[in-house]
């Protein structure tokens, strides 16, 4: 008996049920299946969805090629779609395609997805602000993040606050966002500037950009956390796919 992993499938079985083309016992079992499986390394949750969504996101760092192939298959099995891949190496990508899995694969941002549901319709508008091109990486899985999960995004790269000027020629986009991501290394001043300019949510990423004395993004993440300007939230060091996936909610509060 198939799994119950969606919103969608949901409903269309409560029709059943009001159309009595299934009992209303035959309706429970299947609400019943578990919401989950084990494969020993893994616990699979089909219920992601109907909580949160969005389904599982698949943490492909450490992971084994083998065990994100065996993820990816039993989430497809299962009717799951739009399976998005963090931290995956090009090696495991290139492994996958080789497994015939229809899988995009972005290098940069070392993140992927299976099975692209191209039917959902993107909406809004929010901004990736990288400070330099070294935060590009990080400022990809963002907005790569963001895209996929059906937001309209605009990305403003290496507008640091070492050429303020850089920022400003952007103005009269900056203050039409819904939300804005600000990744910076060093000392973390981008998320500050671009607060104190726009009136919408500002999501800061600090990056582990820096010399020594950055200690791996700690300066930046403090900086951020310190920030006199209001409105700002920050994630953690790095978690260009946190904050793409925060702003997509903000941006999406009120058009469903």
């Amino acid at each position: 008996m198939d799994k119950v992993t969606s919103k969608k499938q949901i409903f269309e079985l409560l029709k059943s049920v009001r159309n009595r083309k299934i009992s209303p016992k035959n309706a429970l079992s299947r609400l019943q299946t578990f919401p989950f499986e084990d494969f020993g390394y893994a616990n699979l949750d089909y219920h992601r969805e109907i909580r949160q969504g969005v389904g599982e996101i698949i943490y492909g760092q450490n992971k084994t090629p083998c065990q994100i192939k065996n993820i990816i298959s039993n989430m497809l099995n299962n009717g799951l779609k739009n399976i998005l891949i963090t931290r995956i190496s090009q090696k495991t990508a290139d492994f996958l395609k080789k497994q015939k899995i229809d899988l995009e694969y972005y290098s940069i941002a070392n993140l992927a997805i299976v099975k692209r549901n191209k039917k959902i319709k993107h909406t809004g508008f929010i901004i990736v602000a990288a400070a330099g091109t070294s935060d590009i990486k990080i400022s990809e899985e963002a907005a790569i993040t963001a895209e996929i999960l059906g937001n309209n995004v605009k990305r403003l790269y290496d507008v640091g606050v070492a050429g303020l000027h850089r920022l400003l020629a952007h103005y009269d986009i900056i203050i039409k966002a819904r939300v804005i991501v600000a990744v910076a290394g060093m000392e973390g001043a981008l998320a500050s500037v671009i607060g104190g300019l726009v009136s919408c949510p500002v999501i800061a990423v600090p990056t582990s950009i820096g010399y020594g004395s950055n200690f791996n993004g700690l300066s930046a993440l403090l900086a951020m956390l310190n920030s006199c300007a209001n409105g700002i939230s920050v994630v953690n060091i790095d978690n260009g796919f946190g904050a793409g996936f925060i702003a997509s909610r903000i941006n999406k509060i009120g058009r469903s």
